[in-house]
């Protein structure tokens, strides 16, 4: 019996599966694909604070290796460079989805996440014990807790009564990998219906395509013949286009679940928000999710902490969602060339061209913005922290490093010695270091030196200190659970 469930073997799930097991707890990972290949590529890569997650794990370099690293970050058809952001990685990493899934793949297997293939959950029955899952072939598992990261039509959602209030789509794509026999415009186009375009792919012969289609597509798998229609709508020809490999549809429908947390059922990625592609956050927001969700859900099996710590994933990540879903229905709507949509394009790529704006809006869609509300203090509170280079009695050490084993930090960046963890010394490590360089957060700017900072182990920080260790006990019994001796 696995301590977690968790519905869903995407990079979400994947990357949930990995923070539990990495914190001591078994986890089993139920997806309905029977194997582990992707049909297709569908997402395109994801941003900064995605690549510093990966790099706080230490996995950054396997997807750095065969992604490739662009200034890719858009609002409607403005790009927008984030290579002046006070990050490691300040940059898109371009890299199809089934490579991202294929690396993630490739570590949970080294951390001996089981995955149960050819499996899809059907339902569940909830009491103070546990969970029993159903599964759609009639067997059954049993876990302390479940996790949907079963995508936007969720069965654990469902199954759990969580409302999913939003918008419905207005606009639908076909997207689709095939091969043609005419020769292709190149580039991408962008009209009153939407925006279109073919690329041809690594292996020379396969077309990757993305189409608008003028009228809402079906809640249908899509056919060949409806993406040569769509096609010769925008271009006066198909291209002759056979041999799919895959054909998808997708819409700018937007919605979120109204609670991320049914007791002992939790919801992560796609299972919690869907939205259009437009900025690609996708996969970033399920990523984030799993870190700021897996520690403490590993804290609550062990009993370190009471169950209401869970509570915190929805009062973090709930609001987080929300701004981003925000952001990509703003996205979507400026990415037609509609005379009036045109001068609202053209009104905020003026906007963006003021300093501070090109960087609220940059530090949104790369993720490096974001802040949990842990109430007022210095402006690192709730934020990520930043991987500075630290000196130490053992030679030069970076943050992320730190942070590879999924195990929170205390920092102490005064005299050795002067902050004690105390009882909390088996949850929370604590690193004498030194650091002489100054801070920077992306978007806010400069920031005064702490003198000691607690980093939670998503990488957020929690308490810092200025000479006095006023607050720490507390953050650490929040966060950790109460002292034991």
């Amino acid at each position: 019996m696995a301590d977690v469930i968790i519905a869903g073997g995407g990079p979400t799930g994947m990357m949930l599966a990995a923070e539990l097991t990495l914190a001591g707890v078994e986890a089993a990972i139920v997806e309905r694909r029977r194997t582990p290949e992707l049909v297709g590529s569908r997402a395109g890569g994801f941003h900064s604070r995605t690549i510093e997650i990966l790099d706080q794990r230490g996995i950054a370099d396997r997807f750095l290796a065969e992604g490739q690293r662009v200034q890719a970050a858009f609002f409607g058809n403005t790009k927008l460079d984030v290579s002046d952001f006070p990050t490691r990685h300040p940059y898109t990493l371009g890299l199809w989805q089934n490579h991202i899934e294929r690396i993630l793949a490739g570590w949970i297997e080294e951390l001996g996440v089981p995955v149960h293939r050819g499996l899809e959950v059907a339902g569940f029955a909830q009491d103070h014990s546990g969970v029993e899952v159903q599964l759609a072939d009639g067997g059954r598992m049993h876990a302390q807790y479940l996790v949907g990261a079963d995508g936007g039509r969720s069965a654990v959602r469902k199954a759990a009564d969580i409302d999913f209030p939003g918008w419905d789509a207005t606009r639908s794509n076909l997207i689709a990998e095939v091969e043609v026999t005419e020769e292709t415009p190149a580039g991408v186009r962008i009209d009153e219906v939407g925006i279109h375009g073919l690329h041809l792919m690594e292996d020379g012969r396969t077309m990757r395509v993305i189409v608008t289609e003028r009228q809402l597509g079906p809640a249908t798998e899509p056919t060949l013949a409806e993406l040569g229609k769509a096609l010769t709508e925008i271009y006066d020809t198909d291209f002759g286009i056979h041999s799919p490999k895959w054909i998808s549809r997708f819409t700018d429908a937007t919605r979120q679940a109204a609670t991320y947390r049914s007791g002992r059922v939790l919801l992560a990625g796609d299972a919690a928000h869907i939205h259009a592609p437009s900025g690609g956050q996708g996969i970033g927001l399920g990523i984030q999710d799993a870190v700021n969700l897996g520690w403490k859900l590993a804290q609550v099996v062990k009993g370190l902490t009471p169950d209401s710590l869970l509570d915190t994933y929805h009062a973090e990540r709930h609001p987080a969602g929300a701004r981003a879903l925000k952001h990509t229905m703003a996205q979507s709507l400026m990415q037609r060339a509609d005379p009036r949509i045109g001068a609202l394009a053209d009104t905020v790529a003026d906007l963006l061209t003021i300093e501070q704006a090109r960087k609220q809006v940059a530090g949104l869609i790369s993720g490096l913005d974001v802040r949990y509300d842990l109430g007022d203090g210095h402006p690192l509170l709730g934020r990520r922290m930043p991987d500075l280079d630290l000196v130490t009695v053992n030679g030069p050490l970076r943050v992320f490093t730190l942070l590879h084993d999924a195990r929170a930090v205390l920092l102490n960046l005064a005299a050795p010695g002067s902050i004690d963890v105390g009882p909390w010394a088996g949850r929370v490590q604590l690193v004498d270091a030194a650091y002489d360089g100054g801070w920077e957060l992306p978007v806010i700017g400069p920031v005064s030196a702490p003198e000691a900072v607690l980093i939670r182990t998503d990488g957020h920080v929690a308490w810092t200190g200025g000479g006095t260790q006023s607050g720490l006990r507390e953050a650490l019994t929040t966060w950790f659970g109460p002292a034991r001796p």
